[in-house]
């Protein structure tokens, strides 16, 4: 299936709506990763209000991913590359990684609950190529940047926080391009996830692709 571009919006219209729905996006990007957080809790949190009954770790996870989105958002000409990726790492997972780890790619094996698959210790040429690939082929934006949150998604670059990597590649160019932006909303978080697994098992992403299209893109 050929995914043309859902949303035609200039960069200046896609920055306003990617403002106005940061809080949802920080929320829903939260619960993809199953922090502990309601969204009056995470709206609380941005602005910098008392929370209770959320812990440390989570409050400074929400941050880290406001801080994100305020990286990307001032950084839309910067070219999406594994450069571009590890800096954003170095932002995303604060809370997950020892610092000597942040911003740079594993070298070592990891484990994904919920399946049998297991990525591959990434090579940086490789990865780079592949970045490449997909930003260059013949597809849509809108597909380009689909291609991309999965594909980094399975690959696993990082030590910790790939889910993250992931979305704020894929916004980044849906931003940049003016194509709306990505964000999962709770109620098919199962869905996605059991979608997720049978990608990771037999690299098919054509269904999941699919699913993200009609379900997980907004804009005006």
């Amino acid at each position: 299936m050929i995914l043309k571009d859902k949303y035609n919006l200039t960069r200046e219209e896609n920055v306003f709506v990617a403002k106005k729905y940061l809080k949802d996006s920080v929320y829903r990007s939260a619960f993809l990763e199953g922090m502990a957080v309601t969204f009056p809790q995470t709206e609380a949190i941005l602005e910098n209000a008392t929370v209770n009954n959320v812990s440390a770790k989570d409050v400074a996870k929400v941050i880290e991913l406001r801080d994100a989105w305020e990286y990307l958002l001032a950084n839309l000409d910067v070219s999406l590359d594994l450069k571009y990726l590890e800096d954003l790492h170095e932002i995303i997972a604060r809370e997950d990684v020892p610092w000597d780890r942040l911003g740079k790619l594993r070298t070592d094996n990891v484990r994904i609950s919920g399946t049998n698959y297991i990525p591959k210790v990434p090579n940086p040429e490789t990865a780079s190529l592949k970045i490449n690939e997909i930003l260059e082929s013949d597809n849509s934006d809108t597909e380009k940047a689909i291609t991309m949150l999965l594909y980094l998604m399975r690959a696993q670059l990082f030590l910790d926080g790939n889910k993250r990597i992931a979305t704020f590649a894929c916004n980044k160019i849906l931003v940049s391009t003016g194509h709306g932006i990505f964000s999962l909303p709770p109620e098919l978080k199962e869905e996605f996830a059991e979608k997720l697994i049978h990608f990771y098992e037999t690299d098919d992403m054509d269904e999941l692709k699919t699913f993200v299209y009609d379900n997980c893109l907004s804009g005006l």
